[in-house]
């Protein structure tokens, strides 16, 4: 892994649980068409996959020097 993600939330939060509110806020993300830039690592993994009915994911590659 080790790599990046890039998360844009794509579909709104209103009528969804809490919980699913609360992930994508942890994300960073605030409102459709934000984007964020977070590192691929199990955790973020997990809550990527918890709302990802709301986001669309891309994989960055690992930079190299």
């Amino acid at each position: 892994m080790a790599g990046k993600l890039r998360v844009t939330q794509t579909k709104s939060t209103i009528s969804h649980i809490a919980r699913n509110r609360g992930t994508i806020r942890a994300l960073g993300l605030d409102r459709i068409g934000d984007t964020v830039v977070i590192p691929d690592n199990d955790a973020t993994r997990g809550m990527v996959r918890q709302v990802r009915f709301l986001v669309e994911v891309e994989e960055l590659p690992e930079e190299t020097k």
